[in-house]
């Protein structure tokens, strides 16, 4: 599986749709989605989904090479051993942490992002910025957020996912603090399309709920960070009922992934005074709206009467 998203295993589901149309869905599903050979993975966003968990030795590996990735294409692992300041084998470790089978391979991913990867003008924004600098810079950020979004989700991951809604009696998405406002988002979106969802975005009553979840449930867990506790306890708590359990993250080994049947990785680029970031709602956003497209690719008759039926509800609503 590539580094962007991981999937266990299989799930037992409920019978929306109707049973008999799993294979069917599978192969809609499947159509639709392309498998991406690991070397056209963005290897620096795949060291940024893992960083955290990473050793300080293997972090000083990963800071050399996000400093410059145009000069580590040429570095041997002597070189960027040295430019590090670790060890060789702490140089393989890190290679493998990524699930590269070496060096050779980790750079030759390496020279491949280097050779595809567009050049951005853009930059932080610094004090005394004009308007119209502002503009570029921020739109080029969030171009290249969702660009990344898209280089950094796994496709069997996002089959999986689409799979589990279809077939769940009751999607149950939670969320706190800015990942509750994506989780009302998420609600949003699967709800135009005729899916049983609600949303809750309460510590308190989403530990009430997940309580309540069971096989013929799927939960759906929204942590930038996934070490948010009421998210973590929650995913455990509905994964040892039985429930299907899928969670859109930004950091692939946190403790959020380690319940969670289907994982959708997705970039952060914040710091922890930036929570709740525009640039990264944006790159959840990106993922929310291809799950739904893929839904809508997957039953497209029921899905538009929902849609149809939501906009006329609220057609005399305006003027």
């Amino acid at each position: 599986m590539l580094p962007g998203g991981r999937v266990r295993g299989r799930h037992r589901y409920g019978d929306y749709p109707p049973a008999g149309n799993h294979e069917a869905v599978r192969r809609r599903v499947s159509s639709m989605i392309k498998p991406k050979a690991p070397t056209s993975q963005n290897v620096l966003l795949s060291i940024s989904s893992i960083y955290a968990s990473m050793t300080k030795a293997e972090k000083k590996v990963a800071d050399a090479v996000q400093a410059n990735p145009e000069e580590a294409v040429l570095y041997t692992i002597t070189d960027l051993s040295e430019k590090a300041g670790v060890g060789e084998t702490t140089v393989i470790r890190f290679c493998r942490k990524l699930g590269f089978g070496g060096y050779h391979e980790f750079k030759l991913a390496i020279a491949q992002h280097v050779v595809s990867e567009p050049r951005h003008f853009g930059g932080e924004i610094q004090e005394g910025d004009e308007p119209d600098a502002v503009v570029q810079k921020l739109t080029s950020r969030n171009a290249q957020m969702i660009q990344d979004a898209g280089s950094l989700v796994s496709p069997a991951a996002l089959e999986e996912a689409v799979r589990a809604l279809l077939s769940g009696k009751r999607i149950r998405i939670y969320g706190v603090g800015a990942s509750g406002m994506t989780a009302m988002d998420a609600y949003y979106s699967f709800m135009r399309v005729g899916l049983p969802v609600e949303a809750q975005r309460d510590g308190h009553i989403i530990a009430m709920s997940a309580a309540l979840a069971n096989e013929d449930d799927v939960v759906f867990g929204i942590s930038t960070s996934g070490s948010t506790k009421d998210l973590v306890d929650t995913m455990k708590m509905a994964k040892r009922n039985g429930a299907t359990t899928i969670c859109l993250t930004s950091q692939g080994r946190s403790p959020i992934t380690q319940y969670a049947d289907v994982v959708l990785l997705v970039p952060a680029k914040e710091s922890p005074f930036q929570g709740g970031s525009l640039s990264t709602k944006i790159a959840q956003m990106h993922v929310l709206d291809l799950l739904s497209s893929l839904v809508i690719v997957s039953r497209k008759q029921p899905s538009i009467e929902s849609i149809t039926k939501t906009a006329n509800a609220v057609a005399e609503k305006l003027y």
